[in-house]
């Protein structure tokens, strides 16, 4: 087996079970957490756009609605995960990453390709797990800062450790005034956010319980298409409590019973922009069994159970679901030598389309003691949701979304730190989902399966750690491509350059942040063909600076070149913005 010392990073996303990252076959791709501590008031939206392959439609300011398109797949492709539990809506609309606080966050696991047989709908493109921090000995600390646009913002968590377990708990506070979230606007829309996380784990005899909670709420503002200031309260929540046992000393089972929350409520009763609701409440049932069937050999099998409750009024028009389905999911990890293969096969018995039948397969040989090559294959659905079925030109017959993948791999690590690796791409989505007109006065239709779309691209990265540098460069090379418009997709580039540099002296930290994004096509006014956005550079700056050994000061300069772009058509972003802040650690 193609195998590195078994130390951090682990990844758990990519198969459910904790691996080295250097020896998963899968793409995979980790934010750190202090990565994400360097950077005061940042929008985890902004950081998961200097990583390759993803990109980022906000629609204004800090708080505002943002899209995630992984590897040229849609946002409602890129299954949205916090502490291993979905948390993308039932109704319009895609995850409210905006809602997460960065300051609470321990990693973020990317893992790209097509992983519905693991984790059922919505997994076409990839997979997004935000692990939220758990401090696991005696400990805290506190956090405050301001910024540009009058934010300001306020964190502490703390924890307490000991032989039979732990406990931790975590605050975030922020509000920001903002600024005007569309071109032509003058007023500025703020947003307020109170966060919370929760984790504890206990060992006792023949049981390890855990729990996980995360609470987000507050209110977002924003101007609708008249330019009318809207006031969204929001409330985004994750509960999951976890009994792990070993029934045999080579089987370790897993229970998870979950529970997600989103709702949006629209603080507004106008002619054109009625008092609108989206309410989503989801519970789960997940039963994980991990089998060592020998050194080198390693199944994994479970169960997954759940029942959706969406209901929402949106422009007027009311609706109502209450969807369950059950999944049923089988992985195979075994290694021969230089060889390692992954075959997995999962099934979804829903209670609106019926079955659907999903598969992966990977392989992977090491061409010496530092490269490996990996070819990938699998296939990925996404389930109509109740606004595709019931809302707006709701369709109750749609078949789910469809998509079949490909990916070829290289990659190289050296003993001085350097790490290369380069990936060839390619995904086939099949019924897309779009909203069809059958009446051209009224422009009432309904939503049909009519779209077909083919991504394929390369993908490379270079990854350097050392005693007092660190570097990492990506380029995203891609064709995201409808095959029925024979036109690129919405919001997508062709390429997509980073380049991430830092340097440590002593106990401080500076680094700066490169991207640049190709042009981009975007819906046209009503009626028109697409627009193209221009292209954009944008660069970041952050310091981290030891003021002692408990106190460090931290600062984040935004758009340091003080770039005009747009993420999406009409809308506004950040100019030349700094944010600084001070914590201080108790121990």
């Amino acid at each position: 087996m193609y195998s590195l010392p078994l130390i951090e990073p682990v990844v758990v996303t990519a198969t459910r079970t904790e691996s080295p990252v250097d020896t998963v076959l899968a793409s995979v791709d980790i934010i750190s957490g202090a990565e994400l501590r360097r950077q005061p008031a940042a929008d985890l939206g902004d950081l998961l756009r200097m990583r390759a392959g993803v990109e980022v439609a906000r629609l204004g300011g800090p708080g505002q609605q943002t899209s995630l398109f992984l590897r040229g797949t849609d946002s409602n492709h890129v299954l949205v995960l916090v502490d291993g539990v979905r948390i993308k809506p039932g109704t319009i609309g895609s995850a409210s990453i905006q809602n997460i606080a960065p300051e609470l966050v321990e990693r973020v696991e990317i893992v790209k390709g097509p992983r519905s047989t693991l984790y059922g709908s919505d997994a076409l493109g990839g997979v997004i797990n935000v692990i939220t921090r758990r401090r696991t000995e005696n400990g805290a600390s506190v956090q405050a800062g301001v910024g540009s646009y009058d934010s300001r913002s306020a964190s502490i968590d703390a924890g307490i450790g000991g032989t039979r377990g732990d406990a931790s708990l975590g605050v975030s506070w922020v509000n920001s005034d903002g600024f005007p979230t569309r071109s032509g606007d003058s007023t500025d829309r703020g947003y307020e956010n109170l966060s919370l996380t929760a984790a504890a784990r206990t060992d006792l005899p023949g049981v390890e319980l855990g729990l996980r909670a995360w609470h987000a709420e507050g209110t977002s503002e924003y101007s609708d298409f008249f330019v009318t200031p809207v006031d969204q309260d929001f409330e985004n929540a994750v509960f999951a409590l976890t009994a792990g046992f070993a029934p045999a000393e080579s089987w370790h089972s897993r229970v998870t019973l979950a529970h997600m929350l989103d709702e949006l409520e629209q603080n507004q009763s106008t002619e054109f922009q009625p008092h609108d609701f989206l309410r989503t409440r989801r519970w789960q049932i997940d039963w994980q069994n991990d089998i060592a069937v020998s050194e080198h050999h390693a199944l994994t099998a479970g169960v997954v159970w759940q029942d959706e409750e969406a209901d929402a009024e949106s422009f007027g028009l009311p609706y109502a679901a209450d969807i369950a389905s059950s999944q049923f999911y089988l992985q195979d990890q075994m290694s021969f030598g230089r060889a390692q293969i992954l075959l997995a096969a999962g099934f979804v018995d829903h209670e609106t389309f019926g079955g659907h039948q999903t598969w992966n397969a990977a392989f992977g040989f090491a061409l010496g003691d530092a490269t490996m090559l990996t070819l990938a294959a699998g296939s990925a659905f996404r389930a109509p949701d109740a606004t595709d079925l019931y809302g707006y030109g709701g369709n109750a017959a749609l078949d789910p979304e469809r998509s079949q993948s490909y990916e070829a791999s290289l990659r190289h690590n050296t003993a001085g730190g350097h790490r290369f690796s380069v990936t060839l791409f390619r995904n086939e989505i099949d019924d897309l989902i779009e909203y069809v007109v059958t009446d051209f006065v009224t422009y009432e239709g309904e939503n049909r399966n009519v779209e077909r779309a083919r991504i394929e691209g390369l993908e490379t990265s270079w990854r350097y750690e050392g005693e007092r540098w660190a570097a990492n460069a990506t380029a995203t090379l891609q064709d995201p491509h409808n095959l029925v418009t024979d036109e690129r997709l919405l919001r997508r580039a062709e390429e997509h350059f980073t380049l991430a540099v830092s340097r440590r002296i002593g106990a401080h930290e500076i680094a700066v942040d490169l991207l640049h994004a190709g042009d981009r096509k975007d819906i046209g006014d009503f009626g028109n063909p697409p627009v193209t956005l221009p292209a954009y550079w944008l660069a970041n700056l952050s310091a981290s600076v030891a003021l002692n050994e408990r106190w460090t000061l931290l600062a984040r300069m935004e758009n340091l070149l003080d770039e005009d772009y747009e993420l999406a058509r009409g809308y506004n972003t950040m100019g030349r913005s700094l944010f600084v802040a001070v914590r201080h650690e108790f121990r």
